[in-house]
């Protein structure tokens, strides 16, 4: 019996209680009586002040077994109130399982309080539960306070051990030793791991290959660690390892517990624990003279490593018996073998072979304790073939001095070549031009003398800084035969062979000396060089005397004169030729005589030539300037006189009277086929007009098939006024109207708004309403009569005509 402040509980329990839980284990379900748990008899209404108040009891929680077959309900406690003798009670209870979902898990008996769990519970799902009794009266009036009621769902073992994948990969170095770790495995179990129900054990099932033992590997069963257990892993012998992993339950108890199995695939990985071994101790090539980036041989390789790593990957290198550096080792990426290639030209006359020392080795070090085998070098035998060999020039570019002038057929130098194949038979060399671009020289064939064929000019454009290039060609007769070229440079000393000329040519000046401007400036150019050119020296020739008399010319640098007029010197405007004579400094001097035309115009403030003054230079009379304005202003007279003349006209065209006389008359050719009318605004016109006549006999009365829409209508044509000669501007207006009712009243007329006597359709029409072609008609229509219309309707009466529809 359990007391509270305001109930006691009682609880019942059997013997047989403390067997439940030994028996589930045995798999035997024997249901034990139900606890009876009692709500205080004091209840609401109690007494409160003849009982001692106490503290509430804890209620013990109540254990169920998941995975419970039942029968079900299956009742768990029996819930009782002390007040039920007197007054009617009801049971009831409240949380999670019962009036909240998952509902109705458990229940009561209203009446007699006993409380049933209504299906198996999961642990899994859901592994307690927290329920409230409630006892109430008749009237719902609470007469016992709440009571909790705990639930423990007790775990089953029914679940596997579950691994997350089915194929774990794992790798360790090859040689590894005992005790490294390789890989890890785990494998959950949804039942309590505080049991035994939830405690997993992993062991090996099965290792493949055996090699070199069945129990390479072993695996910490808490843990589920693999590590190794023995020596001697070789990828060269057993690249992968393949190992089935079992997890159970129940602590490994392989009688009780649960079990499963996963694959785990152990790689062996390489280390560089194979050196590189060569195929032979020695190896030859031949290579040709003067021959680069060619492979003269090739060495091969085996290496037991994984392929194409780091621990295979071949590196070459030569240790001995290439000093200079002709050749290197490259590696084939694909085989591995190393090809001895030419990178600096060899010599047949200088070394006729090659005797190499060559060591291979990984591009990865070797793992330690492993040592270099003997096999990783070799001896490699180049032989160098003698080839024919070009001549070649001993000085190339030749550079000589010359004087320019010097004449045609003068010797300047030899430009021979020499043969480098000197341990082959004595070859002969033959010259020949290859690129002169002024024509200027010709080679001996034999020798190689040079001589000029013209004249040199310094100053030609084919020289360039005072040089002149030649390029020759030396060609032996071996076999093949081999050329060589080189090229040849004169430097061209300068003599003074080029008078000065003077810069500009044409320049003005004002007809009176200005302070500020009194004189233009020239120039002396000469195309030689020092000492032939400057400083120059400028004069005024002696004839004629009038250049002395108005002209003066001053020195103002070793290249500069200034002209001008002399004082006090006064000329007409105008365009005077001025002669100067310009000297160089050569030895002897050349002189040169010069024409300056000058312009001569009268001057504004600033020294610049008017507009007048510039015309009046460039040769015009004050009578000629005059002339030309008066040629000006006439003909501007003219134009205005053609305008005036114009507008004159246009306005008695426009004042001219109406009326006309009757020889120009044209209005009876326009009254037929161009006039129109008043438009439908202004005009009443009758648009019956605009319809076939009912009543022409002659249309209707011709057979189906053969009428015609477009036939003039034939009956007598209406009588149209006619217009007397001389017409009087008073009855203008008479005469339109009478020809308007005429045409109204002719039924032969066209309608003015259509030129197509054909455009008449009508009710009249005998062609009938086109509506009648719409091809969504269901009628029967005959087309037949297409075939009377000619050749234009020709398709259309194959289309709609006569025959059976397809």
């Amino acid at each position: 019996i359990m007391c509270t402040k305001t109930s006691c509980v009682v609880l019942k329990v059997t013997k047989n209680e403390g067997r439940v839980a030994e028996r589930q284990e045995k798999k035997e379900v024997i249901q034990a009586p139900p606890t009876v748990i009692m709500f205080s008899g004091s209840g609401l209404n109690g007494t409160k002040g003849l009982r001692r108040q106490k503290r509430d009891w804890v209620i013990p929680p109540i254990n169920v077994a998941e995975n419970s077959r039942g029968p079900f309900p299956q009742m768990l406690v029996s819930i009782r109130s002390d007040q039920d003798q007197d007054i009617s009670i009801r049971y009831s209870i409240t949380g999670v399982g019962a009036d909240q979902p998952p509902n109705e898990v458990f229940n009561i008996d209203p009446v007699l309080g006993k409380m049933f769990v209504t299906k198996p519970l999961d642990r899994e799902h859901r592994s307690s539960y927290h329920l409230r009794a409630h006892a109430v009266d008749m009237n719902g009036n609470q007469v016992e306070n709440p009571i909790d009621l705990y639930i423990f769902v007790i775990d089953m073992n029914d679940n596997r051990p579950e691994f997350k994948n089915q194929v774990y990969n794992g790798s360790v170095d090859e040689g590894s030793k005992p005790g490294t770790y390789v890989m890890h495995l785990s494998a959950f179990d949804a039942d309590d791991n505080t049991t035994a129900n939830g405690m997993v054990r992993y062991r090996i099932l099965s290792q493949t290959p055996h090699s070199p033992i069945p129990n390479m590997f072993t695996i910490n069963s808490e843990t589920g660690d693999i590590v190794t257990v023995a020596p001697g892993l070789d990828r060269e012998k057993v690249s992968q390892y393949t190992i089935i992993v079992q997890a159970t339950d129940m602590e490994g108890n392989l009688n009780f517990g649960l079990s499963n199995t996963a694959t785990a695939i152990i790689t062996v990985t390489d280390i560089n624990d194979n050196p590189p071994m060569l195929t032979s101790r020695t190896f030859s090539g031949e290579v040709p003279e003067n021959r680069v980036d060619v492979v003269v041989a090739n060495l091969t390789v085996i290496d037991a490593d994984q392929p194409h790593s780091p621990n295979w990957n071949a590196i070459y290198r030569i240790i001995s018996g290439d000093p200079s550096g002709h050749f290197t080792i490259r590696t084939d990426p694909v085989s591995n073998d190393g090809m001895v290639t030419v990178v600096k030209p060899v010599d047949f006359e200088m070394n006729r072979a090659f005797m190499l020392t060559v060591v291979v080795s990984n591009q990865a070090h070797l793992a330690s304790g492993i040592q270099s085998s003997l096999q990783s070098t070799a001896g490699v035998t180049i032989s160098v073939q003698d080839v024919n060999e070009p001549p070649y020039f001993p000085t190339n570019p030749k550079h000589i001095r010359f004087e320019e002038g010097v004449p045609a057929g003068t010797s300047l130098t030899t430009f021979s070549a020499s043969d480098p194949d000197r341990l082959q038979m004595q070859q002969l060399i033959r010259y020949s031009k290859l690129n002169d671009p002024a024509d200027w020289l010709s080679i001996n064939r034999t020798n190689g003398q040079i001589v000029t064929t013209a004249m040199l000019d310094r100053e030609s454009v084919y020289v360039k800084n005072n040089i002149y290039e030649a390029t020759f060609l030396a060609t032996d007769n071996g076999s093949p035969a081999a050329s060589g070229t080189g090229t040849l440079q004169i430097y061209l000393i300068d003599i003074n062979d080029n008078p000065p000329a003077l810069i500009p040519k044409e320049s003005q000046i004002c007809e009176r000396i200005n302070k500020n401007v009194n004189g233009v400036n020239i120039t002396a150019a000469d195309a030689d060089t020092d000492p032939n050119a400057g400083p120059f020296v400028f004069e005024l020739p002696n004839f004629p005397t009038s250049i002395r008399r108005n002209w003066t010319i001053s020195r103002l640098s070793g290249d500069y004169a200034r002209l001008g007029l002399r004082y006090q010197v006064y000329l007409e405007p105008g365009v005077y030729e001025v002669p100067v004579i310009v000297s160089d400094s050569g030895n002897p001097p050349l002189s040169n005589r010069s024409v300056i035309k000058v312009k001569v115009c009268p001057c504004d403030e600033n020294g610049d030539c008017t507009t007048l003054g510039a015309v009046a230079a460039a040769g015009l009379g004050t009578g000629a300037i005059i002339s030309i304005l008066i040629c000006i202003i006439i003909l501007l007279s003219m134009v205005l006189l053609f305008v005036v003349w114009i507008k004159r006209r246009e306005k008695e065209r426009q004042t001219k009277q109406l009326l006309i006389d009757p020889e120009d008359d044209v209005r009876d050719n326009i009254l037929k086929y161009d006039e129109e009318g008043g438009g439908e605004e202004d005009q009443d016109y009758d648009l019956s007009q605009l319809q076939q006549p009912d009543s022409l006999e002659h249309i209707i009365s011709k057979p189906p098939g053969v009428r015609r829409v477009d036939e003039r209508p034939i009956i007598p044509e209406s009588q149209y006024p006619i217009r007397p000669v001389v017409p009087h501007p008073g009855d203008i207006g008479d005469f339109i109207h009478e020809g308007l009712r005429a045409a109204d009243n002719d039924p032969t007329a066209p309608p003015y708004d259509s030129l197509l006597v054909f455009d008449y359709e009508g009710s009249g029409s005998t062609a009938g309403s086109v509506s009648s072609l719409n091809s969504s008609s269901t009628g029967d229509q005959d087309y037949d009569y297409l075939n009377d219309w000619g050749p234009r309707f020709k398709k259309l009466a194959d289309m709609y005509g006569g025959g059976d529809d397809d």
